[in-house]
């Protein structure tokens, strides 16, 4: 890239004969008026020929355009930007407006007594304010801001002058051409420092470029600011400095990268992610239920699943850990008795039972016992709601409630589909997006499979594909032995958390109780 010293001013407020350098990339500065070029002074004539800006296909295009006198216009302090700044970036102030001239002429106006934008001369919004002014790959940095006046505060901050740019975007949403023009300009830098808001328009933005310019996106932390403009009101300028060196490269929130980022999954990550189901042969497996795994209890009908489902939902409320539960063939009603059975130790898990046995009060005593703490969330979906009220509903009780395991059951029931095929579908991706919630919230979800004659979940495969744990229940209903008949086999199908398979332990069903326990 050639230099052309010693060449004459364009601008004419100047007027200089030899003080203006030129490069062929079309850029340039006035040694004498400190000008820039191109930029919004007014210019002779017989510049546009001279000193052309244009660079063929290798850099993007700027024809700048002679804008309107601005004789009536001035540098103005405005948020702590002082005039220096301002007439860096050629920004110029007429009464209640003020005004950003884009790389090809296009002017961007801010109402200051409305506080809203409009455009002017042709603004088009899909090129980067200053970008014209700095040569691309000057620096082995460039940041970029959502904001004319951040860009301002950033440079007198960094007080960047040519050595360090500083651009900014026209909006927090800019458009797919404005990264086209750019990409190259952009690419020619090592790194891209994002100086941006801290709500979800800049996460979205910083996403967004580090999708574009991978491995080279670096993202300055503002807190307990909002922007760059308010460290410069505050005369925080030192610790935006500091803030800006340090800014950390920037990966999208679903991508781990960084050795900060490992040491903090190792270091939050909760210590005890499982509870014991209080099932020992099934602990000794299982090491018990885990939080932010999908876990699926099978069996064909009428073993005693929900049984199962129940003793394990008491033993949790027994020890404090607050849960969501949601029974699709029971009635509530009866849900709530079948755990009051437990807490009494007798079956009182009708009207009529409870009025058999004189036991109102010891009911309304359990009940009181069960959920004096509010750990326990009884609910259930409406007709015509589906999976994605299920998984609104999971994502409720975990974030709102802090609900540690969810509970419901048979999973199967959920949805309705129009044919076998389509109901397979709606399953799958059910069971996809319950094993990737679980993980998400670092939740326990506990759900119920029905099964063929051939022990295979019914319906659909992939509920146990993406289960992390799977327990298989086997119970001999035909039995002459009373004692076997109402004994349960567990055993351990699939166990991703632990790995050990096989043979679990016994539960037998008390007919007097209506309850289980470990044999």
């Amino acid at each position: 890239m050639a230099e052309h010293p010693h060449q004459p001013c364009p601008f004419v407020s100047c007027g200089s004969s030899n003080a203006f350098s030129y490069n062929d990339d079309g850029f340039g500065k006035c040694h004498s008026c400190d000008g820039k070029y191109p930029s919004s002074g007014k210019t002779f004539d017989w510049v546009a020929e001279k000193y052309p800006t244009k660079r063929g296909n290798n850099f993007m295009s700027f024809t700048p355009k002679l804008i309107e006198d601005v004789s009536d216009g001035s540098y103005v302090n405005m948020r702590g930007i002082n005039t220096k700044t301002m007439e860096d970036y050629g920004v110029l102030t007429y009464g209640d407006r003020q005004e950003y001239v884009y790389p090809s002429g296009g002017i961007k106006v801010r109402n200051l007594s409305e506080k809203g934008f409009y455009a002017k001369a042709g603004f088009k919004g899909d090129e980067l304010f200053g970008m014209n002014l700095f040569t691309a790959g000057s620096s082995k940095m460039v940041t970029i801001t959502e904001g004319e006046l951040d860009a301002l505060s950033v440079a007198q901050m960094l007080k960047s002058g040519y050595t360090n740019p500083v651009v900014s975007l026209p909006s927090a949403t800019p458009s797919k051409k404005l990264w086209e023009n750019c990409a190259e300009w952009l690419n020619s830098f090592d790194k891209i420092v994002l100086s941006v808001d801290n709500d979800d328009a800049g996460n979205a933005l910083a996403d967004r470029v580090s999708k574009l310019f991978p491995n080279k996106v670096y993202r300055v932390d503002h807190r307990p600011y909002k922007d760059a403009n308010e460290f410069l009101q505050a005369g925080k300028a030192a610790d935006f400095k500091s803030a800006w060196w340090n800014a950390r490269k920037y990966v999208p929130e679903n991508v781990m990268n960084s050795t900060q980022d490992f040491l903090s999954l190792y270091k939050d990550t909760p210590e005890h992610q499982f509870v014991p189901t209080g099932i020992q042969a099934l602990d000794d497996k299982i090491m018990g239920l885990m939080q932010g795994h999908f876990t699926v209890i099978k069996a064909p009908t009428g073993i005693g699943k929900t049984e199962v489902m129940r003793f394990l939902e008491y033993n949790m409320l027994q020890r404090g850990i607050p849960i969501a539960a949601w029974h699709l063939e029971e009635t509530k009603l009866r849900s709530l008795l079948g755990l009051v059975s437990y807490e009494c130790k007798e079956n009182l898990t009708r009207r009529d039972l409870i009025d058999e046995k004189g036991a109102e009060e010891r009911v309304i005593e359990a009940i009181g016992k069960l959920t004096k703490d509010e750990n326990f969330y009884q609910f259930y979906l409406s007709d015509g709601q589906g999976a994605d009220d299920l998984i609104d509903q999971i994502r409720y009780f975990a974030v709102a409630c802090g609900v540690k395991f969810v509970f419901f059951e048979p999973i199967q029931d959920v949805l309705v589909g129009s044919s076998e095929e389509s109901k397979e579908q709606m399953l799958a991706d059910l069971s996809v997006r319950l094993s990737k919630l679980s993980a998400e919230l670092n939740v326990g979800i506990v759900t119920i499979a029905h099964t063929n004659d051939d022990g295979q979940m019914k319906y659909c495969r992939m509920i146990g594909q993406r289960a992390s744990v799977i327990i298989d229940l086997k119970r001999d209903k035909e039995s002459e032995d009373l004692t076997e008949r109402n004994t349960t086999h567990l055993t351990i199908e699939k166990n991703r958390p632990c790995s050990e398979e096989g043979k679990a332990g016994m539960m037998r069903f008390n007919t007097e109780t209506f309850t289980l326990r470990e044999v």
